[in-house]
């Protein structure tokens, strides 16, 4: 399990509470019923979309829930490096119906899914890189597969592809009950985040908000925001590693269209 997973490591952290808050935000804001899957995508690379949904994914575990993370990146899945779990086989093993050794591929989905460090957290890796991961996902065993994650848990995530790059995450969005988009400070262009929403909602989707990633925040200001008070860290004016520090801003409900 890397550092990256805060959430497990340090679940008394700042950035903890704010998963859980962003844990919270999003089950109040699906009003129709029980939320059971949900995206995370982003527009470009690098905005911290894998980081973001394996500390959400361990929130909504910690909760009580039980949750399977399913890295629907092919081509550049890392899932399984954060949470120390084999690569393969996967989500394309399982799609393709052919293992990592090149023959015939179990038929179980629960073959593939891995148990992590997390209680009640389970990891579906994305496998070999196949050839046409948007036609694995866009195929009819790819729904029936959503389907049948949802009837094994409380709530599947999906860690998408940036939007930007390649339209696997929009063919997931279609099947979702909501997605959170994932942008990095002073990195994301306005333009293209406001893309990525009008492409989400083009397909049928549905957004919850927006989790903007990488804010630099002066140390003071972050422990004592969020009910921590004051900390016997050193609170001198300077800024907090940003790859670490992120903060989350809360989900909003996307504005309708004009």
């Amino acid at each position: 399990m890397k550092k990256e997973l805060v959430a497990a490591r340090e679940p008394k952290s700042p950035i903890s509470e704010l998963f859980r808050t962003l844990r919270t935000n999003i089950q109040f804001m699906n009003t129709k019923g029980e939320l059971k899957s949900l995206l995370i995508t982003s527009t470009s690379p690098s905005e911290g979309k894998s980081w973001v949904s394996s500390n959400l994914a361990t929130t909504f575990a910690q909760a009580g829930k039980k949750v399977i993370l399913v890295d629907c990146d092919m081509r550049k899945g890392r899932l399984f490096s954060i949470f120390g779990t084999a690569p393969v086989p996967g989500l394309s093993n399982y799609l393709s119906g052919i293992n990592s050794q090149g023959e015939k591929g179990d038929t179980d989905i629960l073959t593939y899914v891995s148990k992590t460090e997390v209680e009640n957290l389970y990891l579906l890796p994305a496998g070999n890189v196949p050839p046409n991961p948007s036609e694995l996902l866009v195929s009819e065993k790819m729904t029936e597969t959503m389907k049948k994650l949802e009837s094994l848990c409380d709530i599947v995530i999906y860690d998408g592809t940036p939007t930007n790059l390649v339209t696997d995450a929009l063919i997931i969005s279609r099947n979702v009950d909501s997605t959170i988009i994932v942008c990095a400070y002073k990195q994301t262009k306005i333009e293209e985040l406001e893309k990525v929403k009008r492409d989400i909602l083009n397909v049928g989707g549905k957004i919850a908000g927006v989790v903007v990633n990488k804010m630099p925040i002066a140390q003071k200001e972050y422990y004592s925001s969020y009910y921590y008070g004051q900390s016997s860290r050193n609170t001198k004016k300077k800024k907090s590693n940003v790859d670490f520090a992120a903060r989350i801003k809360p989900t909003t409900r996307p504005k309708p269209e004009d």
